[in-house]
C-alpha cells in the first residue's frame, strides 16, 4: 500500500493541531497531515471560549484533567512566551457568596493543595483586596491561572508543526484495514492514505469514530455556553468564579478579563438544537434527533432538570441572568451586559446518562480517538498532544 503520509489528524482545533506538533518534534520525519473541514484554526470550541488558562484546582487528582492542566498551564504560558503570543498570568479568585458554598470552596482549597497548586484562602476584606467591587464571605486566590488567545496558540501550532494542514476538507468516509492502514475521502472526493489515524474531531469526534467502523460508547451532546461582555470593565480587575456545583462539569457564570482588556461574563450551559448551534435559531434536525434518541440523554433531563431549568431561564431572560452575575458583581446592571459570541462544549455522555469528566482517550487498530476534551483542553493541550502522539506513534512502531 502506497501512503500519503504516516498519520491523518482529524481535526484542526487545537488539540488535533498540538498532535500533529508532537508528532513532528517527538520523531522528526514524521509525515502528518490534519484534516479540518473549516476554512481555517480553531472555529469551534478553540475559538469560543474564554481563553483561560486554568490552573488544575478543579480536577479530581490523578485525573488526566488535573495531571495535564496543572502541567499544561505551565507550558502554555511558556509557548505563549516562546512566539510572542498575548497572554497574562492573572491569578483568579473563586468566590462563595453563601454559607452553603462553603464546605465546597474548602474543598476545592485541599483539592488544589493534593494537585499541587499554590492556594491562599481569603475572608471578606481580602477579597476586598483584589476585587473592590465583588460581594463574597469568603475566598480562595489561585495564583497560577491566566488568560491568552488560544486561537493564535493553534494557528502558530499549525505553523511549527510542519505538517501539511489542509482546511475546507470535511472528511465524508473511513476505510480501515488494520492489517494494512486507514483510507479517508473528503467531500471533494481526495483520497488520502496513512498507516494510522487520529480523531481530534470535537463536537464530531463520535461520528468519527462510527466512520472508522469503532463504536464510541458514548454520544455528543451539544451544551451552548453564552457571553456577555462587559460595559463597563474598570468594575473587575481579574478573573472571579463562583463555587461550582461538583455534580456538573460546568463551572459557572464567571467574570474574565481577557487579553484584549475586555471583560467577558458568562458562560451559562443550555443544550444546544445542532453541533454548531451557537444561537436558539440554529436547528439542525439529524444533530437534534441523535440528542433526543441517546438514552443518556433523557436520563440527564430526569436527574437534572432543575439545573437546567435555571439555566434556561438565564439564557431567555437577560434580567436573570443579570441577576446571577449580581451574586458576585452587585454594581452590573442589565445595560451592562452587552451579547457576545456564544460557544459550544462537546460534552461526551454515556448511554446511562454520566457526563463524561476526565479526557477520553481510547485506541481500536490503526486509530487513536480522543473522545471528550472539552475544558481545560485548551489549557492542556500540549501534554494532550504529547500523549495522543506517543500512542499513534506506538502504533506506527508496530506496523
Amino acid at each position: 500500500m502506497t501512503y500519503d503520509c504516516d498519520v491523518l489528524v482529524i481535526g484542526g482545533g487545537i488539540v488535533g493541531l498540538s498532535t500533529a506538533y508532537a508528532l513532528t518534534r517527538t520523531r522528526p520525519g514524521t509525515r502528518v497531515t490534519v484534516l479540518e473541514k473549516e476554512p481555517g484554526p480553531a472555529r469551534h470550541q478553540t475559538g469560543r471560549n474564554s481563553g483561560v488558562i486554568h490552573s488544575g484546582i478543579y480536577y479530581a487528582p490523578g485525573s488526566l484533567k488535573a495531571r495535564f492542566a496543572v502541567r499544561g498551564a505551565a507550558e502554555m504560558v511558556k509557548f505563549c512566551m516562546e512566539y510572542d503570543i498575548p497572554h497574562a498570568v492573572t491569578g483568579k479568585l473563586i468566590v462563595a457568596t453563601d454559607r452553603a458554598e462553603l464546605p465546597r470552596l474548602h474543598a476545592l482549597v485541599q483539592r488544589g493543595r493534593e494537585n499541587g497548586i499554590p492556594v491562599r484562602e481569603l475572608g471578606p476584606a481580602q477579597i476586598a483586596e483584589f476585587e473592590p467591587q465583588v460581594s463574597g464571605i469568603a475566598g480562595i486566590h489561585v495564583g497560577t491561572t491566566g488568560v491568552c488567545d488560544f486561537t493564535a496558540v493553534a494557528a502558530r501550532l499549525a505553523q511549527a508543526s510542519g505538517a501539511d494542514v489542509r482546511y475546507g476538507a470535511e472528511v465524508t468516509r473511513i476505510d480501515r484495514r488494520p492489517e494494512r492502514g486507514v483510507a479517508v475521502r473528503t467531500a471533494d472526493g481526495t483520497v488520502l492514505r496513512a498507516r494510522a489515524l487520529v480523531n481530534c474531531a470535537g463536537l464530531h469526534c463520535d461520528r468519527v469514530a462510527r466512520l472508522a467502523g469503532d463504536d464510541p460508547g458514548m454520544r455528543i451532546v451539544p451544551f451552548r455556553g453564552e457571553y456577555y461582555d462587559l460595559a463597563r470593565p474598570e468594575l473587575v480587575r481579574g478573573l472571579v468564579y463562583p463555587v461550582p456545583d461538583p455534580d456538573f462539569p460546568f463551572l459557572g457564570v464567571h467574570l474574565t478579563r481577557g487579553v484584549d482588556g475586555g471583560v467577558h461574563i458568562g458562560p451559562n450551559a443550555v443544550p444546544a438544537l445542532a453541533r454548531e448551534g451557537y444561537a436558539w435559531s440554529v436547528l439542525r434536525p439529524r444533530d437534534l434527533a441523535e440528542t433526543l434518541t441517546w438514552p443518556g440523554s433523557r436520563h440527564i433531563a430526569r436527574r437534572h432538570w432543575r439545573y437546567g431549568a435555571g439555566e434556561l431561564q438565564r439564557s431567555l431572560s437577560r434580567r436573570a441572568f443579570t441577576e446571577a452575575v449580581r451574586r458576585l458583581l452587585p454594581a452590573v446592571t442589565e445595560d451592562d451586559l452587552r451579547p457576545a459570541k456564544a460557544g459550544v462544549r462537546a460534552q461526551a455522555v454515556l448511554r446511562d446518562g454520566t457526563l463524561v469528566d476526565d479526557f477520553l482517550i481510547r485506541e481500536t487498530p490503526r486509530t487513536v480517538h480522543v473522545l471528550n476534551a472539552p475544558s481545560p483542553a485548551a489549557t492542556a493541550s500540549l501534554p494532550i498532544g504529547r500523549e495522543v502522539a506517543g500512542r499513534v506513534l506506538r502504533v506506527l512502531n508496530g506496523g
